[in-house]
Formats: C-alpha cells, structure tokens, sequence
C-alpha cells in the first residue's frame, strides 16, 4: 500500500511540472508578439531602399514609379536600414510616398507587421 501511494504521488507531481513548464513558455512568447516598436524613416521601394537615383524626379515620383515593379519599404536613413512591410503596410505605405513618417508594428528583423502609419513630426 504504501508503495503504491509513493508511485502515484510521483506520477503526480511529474504530470504536474510537464502541464507547467508549456504554459510558461506560452506566456512568454505571447509577451513577445504583444510588443510594438515605433521606427522612424522615410517611405521608400525596394528597388531604390535608402537612397534614389538622380534623374527620377523627387522621392515621391520615384518611390511610385519604382513600386509598380517591387514593394514599398521604410528606410531608417540614419541607422542604414531598411525594413520590409507586411501587406498592411503595403495599402497604408501608398499615401506616404518619399515622405519621412513614423511605422509603428511588430518588428521581427528587418520585417515590421505594420500597425499604423503617419507622417513624422
């Protein structure tokens, strides 16, 4: 009997620890998602990234011409960056063509699941 008992308390407390230990790490990872960053840069496509070329006309002209065969991105300027934009961010990033804006979203390397989009103050 008493042999007995001892067994099933261990398999007690094992059942216990193995249903805690997932739930922990579950916690954990949605804190992560969860957070948001806000970067700022300028609206920008693939094709040109930080910098674009002469003779395209203004950042506005080019960034619309270029997109039409790639993907608008946000170009952090002064970190060297440039970030690529979740479809979201694709239908917002229109309206701020070549303008210097604050992206706020997940960001996860260089890709940012766009929230919202607004000009930089």
């Amino acid at each position: 009997m008493r042999n007995t008992f001892f067994r099933l308390t261990v398999v007690l407390l094992v059942l216990g620890a193995a249903s805690i230990v997932p739930l922990s790490g579950l916690a954990q990872n949605s804190n992560n998602k969860a957070q948001e960053r806000s970067l700022v840069g300028y609206i920008s496509d693939n094709h040109c990234g930080l910098k674009h070329m002469k003779g395209m006309g203004d950042d506005k002209s080019c960034t619309l011409m270029c997109v039409k065969n790639g993907k608008f991105v946000l170009a952090d300027r002064d970190h060297k960056r440039v970030y690529q934009l979740d479809k979201t961010g694709q239908e917002k990033a229109r309206e701020f063509a070549g303008q210097k804006v604050k992206v706020t979203g997940r960001v996860s390397g260089r890709n940012i699941r766009v929230t919202s989009i607004e000009l930089a103050a």
